[in-house]
């Protein structure tokens, strides 16, 4: 983003408020996170952020595919993780939700591979994408976990531990886990 110029600055300060707050509106209607984050702080009061946890929670259970889905494969799992990702990034955004951005993140990746083992040990061949993007999210859910309060570690706690249990145990993932080095269990 670029810094505003001192000139330009006090020229701002100086218009009169009605106009100002004109500029305002037309300039925080174009940026849709401001907006989503604007809503959320200052007409739902923050209270709404469980709420909203929940209902990305939900997304993620209706819309995360299972082994017996026909189309199921390693590359398309990639695509819904990320699009799901993307959901729980934009809730992370909008309501900073650094405890909810754990635990919805181990839940995904945790869900993913319970409705999905079968499909990926039998395609493990065809795993040369997704082993590299599932270690690298339980690295970075491990740092964020790392950094919130120890009271919300029993709502993502087992979810952290399948996703660590499954990726030591998943030729395609093993040299990934090293390389990040994932540890075999995660106590917090």
């Amino acid at each position: 983003m670029a810094k505003l110029d001192d000139h330009l600055k006090a020229a701002i300060i100086q218009m009169p408020p009605k106009e100002k707050d004109k500029l305002l509106l037309r300039l925080v209607a174009k940026d849709k996170k401001l907006v989503q984050r604007l809503i959320f702080e200052l007409l739902e009061g923050s209270a709404t952020r469980d709420s909203r946890a929940a209902a990305i929670h939900t997304l993620i259970d209706q819309n995360l595919p299972d082994s017996t889905h026909r189309d199921n494969s390693p590359g398309m799992l990639l695509m819904d993780l990320r699009a799901l990702n993307g959901q729980i990034t934009a809730h992370v955004n909008t309501t900073k939700d650094k405890p909810g951005e754990v635990i919805l993140g181990a839940f995904l990746l945790a869900e993913a591979i319970r409705r999905n083992e079968a499909m990926l040990i039998k395609m493990a061949r065809r795993a040369d994408k997704i082993a590299p993007y599932m270690a690298k999210r339980a690295s970075d859910l491990l740092k964020k976990a790392a950094k919130i309060h120890e009271d919300y570690y029993m709502e993502f706690r087992d979810n952290l531990n399948e996703i660590l249990q499954f990726l030591h145990q998943y030729p395609p993932a093993k040299l990934y886990v090293a390389a990040l080095n994932l540890p075999r269990r995660w106590d917090g």
